[in-house]
């Protein structure tokens, strides 16, 4: 059985680690001591408490896996892939960091490493959708709207973090890069909103957020942009909060001391974006692909509604993210896929078999993407 180390067990990091102990030999590390007991006491799941931001905890983390899941925050994540990478290992990261991965590919190549980045749901799959038709036709536009949201409208955010809080904070102030008439068009986030009806949740807002990451660098198409998805409304009173600079990372004097703005919003928001106990939330997707096949015009339109798993408590967006991630762990592990180097989501299901492997691995834990073909005049 293969051995697989999972760093960083949040609520994406647990689902992803409980997913593969299903057919590996699990060890799961985080400095969180109670995250760490729940997945030994319920799950089985072998723990070791360790303070990842070091190397050599990293290092000691990973010398005995097969392959490694790195789970951590954006903020550690560059840093913590760039030592599994000198360490040998193959890896899957779902750290979302805003570096360019592309950095370490010379030193994946060199160490004979199959690093895939960005394995979420978006990006992730938006990726592995993007990838799959890209090679398939002569594609024109690439448009993903993805957001996680709770069931319950709640004033005055309407809105929990289903994911690293500060990674949301990051979405609101990096600005956004998309493509239109094959240039790179940058944006600030949170900007360009539009109001976009889905079933079953009704009228959302889209707006600009830095989505698109490798696909700028690997996919030669014409018009690409990833759009977030919230409750209408939210865009123009985060635009207020960052705008009034709470999400300033540098320092500030107040009455002699020295604070970082986007710390005392971060204190003030997490506690009201956190999942109270039983709170149901959702990932809506939608991604379109417009191109020409075969000589005519065609559309093709991915949907995706995933809820909170009632029996587990596993949330959506552990669920529509952990998976699509567990999903290429098994690619690697069955020698499915042996790229060397850096490998976004893109590269890993151009091929008919490895993209039907993903959809099939994902649709048997219940996350399914509905399909529609259109022909476009």
């Amino acid at each position: 059985m293969k051995k697989v180390s999972v760093l960083g067990v949040g609520l994406v990091g647990s689902a992803i680690a409980i997913d593969l102990a299903r057919g590996f030999d699990v060890t799961a590390y985080d400095v969180d001591q109670l995250r760490l007991g729940r997945l030994s006491r319920e799950h089985g799941i072998k723990t070791v408490q360790a303070d990842l931001g070091k190397a050599e905890a990293i290092h000691s983390a990973v010398k005995d896996a097969d392959i490694v899941v790195n789970a951590l925050p954006g903020f550690m994540g560059f840093a913590t892939l760039k030592e599994v990478i000198i360490s040998g290992k193959d890896v899957v990261d779902i750290s979302f960091f805003p570096e360019d991965a592309f950095d370490l590919d010379e030193l994946a190549r060199e160490k004979g490493v199959t690093a895939i980045v960005d394995c979420g749901v978006a990006p992730g799959m938006g990726n592995i959708i993007c990838g799959y038709h890209n090679e398939r036709m002569q594609m024109t536009e690439y448009r993903c709207y993805v957001g996680g949201l709770p069931m319950r409208r709640q004033w005055p955010f309407q809105y929990k973090a289903v994911f690293s809080p500060i990674d949301v904070i990051e979405e609101y102030t990096r600005p956004a890069r998309f493509v239109q008439n094959r240039q790179v068009v940058v944006r600030p986030a949170l900007s360009d909103v539009e109001l976009l009806d889905f079933e079953p949740v009704g009228t959302l807002e889209a707006f600009n957020t830095d989505g698109l990451r490798t696909l700028l660098k690997t996919m030669d198409i014409p018009n690409m942009i990833e759009k977030t998805l919230r409750y209408p409304g939210t865009a123009e009173y985060m635009m207020v909060l960052r705008e009034t600079g709470l999400f300033d990372k540098q320092e500030i004097d107040v009455r002699g001391q020295k604070i970082r703005p986007i710390d005392v919003a971060a204190s003030l928001l997490f506690p009201k974006w956190r999942l109270e106990q039983g709170e149901k939330e959702f990932t809506i997707m939608r991604v379109l692909c417009e191109g020409v096949e075969q000589g005519k015009r065609v559309r093709y339109e991915y949907d995706l509604f995933d809820q909170t798993d009632e029996e587990t408590g596993t949330t959506s967006m552990a669920r529509t993210t952990g998976y699509t991630c567990t999903a290429a762990v098994n690619l690697l592990a069955q020698g499915m896929y042996t790229h060397k180097g850096i490998s976004p989501p893109e590269y890993i299901a151009t091929g008919e078999e490895n993209f039907k492997f993903i959809l099939d691995y994902l649709a048997q834990r219940g996350v399914i993407y509905k399909v529609k073909r259109h022909g476009l005049k």
